[in-house]
C-alpha cells in the first residue's frame, strides 16, 4: 500500500514537471506567433503554422507506427472538437496579434473555469455551491480585466474571450473523444484545424499573400516545433499523474506569458489586470481543490 502511494506521488511529481514544461512551451509558442504576425497576415500565418505542427506530429506518428487514418477520427466528439479547435485557434491567434500578449494569456486562464461550468450542463457533473461561487469569482476576474463600459475598454479584447471559449469547447469534446486516439493523432488533427482556421480567415482577409522573409520563416518554424512540444508535453502530463494534482500547474502559463509580454514586448500590467488575474487563478485552484475532495 505504501509502495503504491509512493508510486502515485512520484507520478504526480513527474506529471507536474511535464505540465510546467508544456506551459513554458505554450508561452514561447505565443511569442513566436506574435512576432510572426508582424510580417505575415494572420490567415497566412495560421496556415503555415498549422502545416508545420501537423508535419511534426505526422513524423512522430510514423516513427511510432501510429495509424493517422483511424476511423474514430470521424466520431461525433472529434467533429465537435475540430469546430471548437478552429474557433479557439483563430480568435486566440487574432488576440495575440492585435492585443497585448499578457492580457490574452491572463484571459485564457479562465478556460478551466468555463470547462467546469459547462460540464455541469452538458455532462451532468455535480457542481456544489462552493464551486459555483468560485466560478462566479473567476468570471468576475475576466470582467475586471475587460472593463466593459469603461473608457479603457477595447472591443479587440473580446477576441481573447472568444478564443478562451473555443478552447473550453475543445477540452469538453476531448473528454468524450475515443481513447483509441493517441497524442500523435490528436496533435495532427489539432494542427490541421489550425490550417482550416487560417484558410477561413485568409478568405476573409481578401486572400492577401505576403512574401515570407527568412525572419518570418524562422518564427514559423519555431512556433511549429515549440507548439508541437507543448501539445505533447500537455498530453504526457495529463496521462502521467492524477488530473487533480497535475492540472493546477496549468496556471504557470500565466507567469510565463506575462513575463514574455513584459520583457520581450515591453508591455505593462494595470492594477485591474493584476486583480483580475489573481481572482481567476484563486477561483480555479478552489475549483480543483473542491473537485479533488
Amino acid at each position: 500500500m505504501k509502495q503504491t502511494s509512493t508510486q502515485n506521488q512520484n507520478a504526480n511529481i513527474v506529471g507536474s514537471l511535464w505540465m510546467i514544461v508544456a506551459m513554458a512551451c505554450f508561452a514561447i509558442e505565443d511569442v513566436f506567433v506574435k512576432a510572426a504576425a508582424e510580417f505575415l497576415p494572420v490567415g497566412q500565418l495560421l496556415i503555415f503554422f498549422g502545416l508545420g505542427g501537423a508535419a511534426v506530429f505526422a513524423i512522430a506518428a510514423r516513427a511510432t507506427g501510429t495509424y493517422l487514418l483511424n476511423p474514430d477520427v470521424l466520431s461525433r466528439p472529434m467533429r465537435i472538437r475540430v469546430v471548437f479547435e478552429v474557433l479557439g485557434r483563430l480568435f486566440y491567434a487574432l488576440a495575440i496579434a492585435l492585443t497585448p500578449l499578457s492580457s490574452a494569456t491572463v484571459i485564457l486562464q479562465a478556460t478551466p473555469i468555463v470547462v467546469v461550468a459547462s460540464a455541469a450542463f452538458f455532462f451532468g457533473e455535480q457542481v456544489g455551491i462552493r464551486r459555483w461561487m468560485a466560478i462566479c469569482v473567476g468570471l468576475l476576474g475576466v470582467l475586471i480585466i475587460l472593463q466593459p463600459g469603461s473608457d479603457s475598454f477595447t472591443p479587440l479584447s473580446i477576441l481573447a474571450v472568444l478564443g478562451m471559449l473555443g478552447f473550453a469547447g475543445r477540452d469538453l469534446a476531448s473528454r468524450a473523444a475515443p481513447m483509441s486516439l493517441g497524442t500523435a493523432v490528436l496533435g495532427f488533427y489539432g494542427f490541421l484545424a489550425v490550417v482550416a482556421a487560417g484558410i477561413l480567415y485568409w478568405f476573409y482577409e481578401g486572400m492577401v499573400l505576403a512574401p515570407i522573409t527568412v525572419r518570418a520563416a524562422l518564427y514559423l518554424v519555431g512556433a511549429s516545433l515549440v507548439g508541437a512540444a507543448a501539445y505533447a508535453g500537455l498530453m504526457k502530463a495529463m496521462r502521467t499523474g492524477e488530473v487533480s494534482a497535475v492540472t493546477p500547474f496549468r496556471y504557470t502559463r500565466l507567469l510565463f506569458g506575462v513575463a514574455c509580454g513584459l520583457f520581450i514586448f515591453g508591455e505593462t500590467l494595470s492594477p485591474n489586470m493584476i486583480i483580475g488575474s489573481l481572482l481567476i487563478v484563486v477561483s480555479g485552484l478552489i475549483i480543483l481543490w473542491r473537485s479533488r475532495r
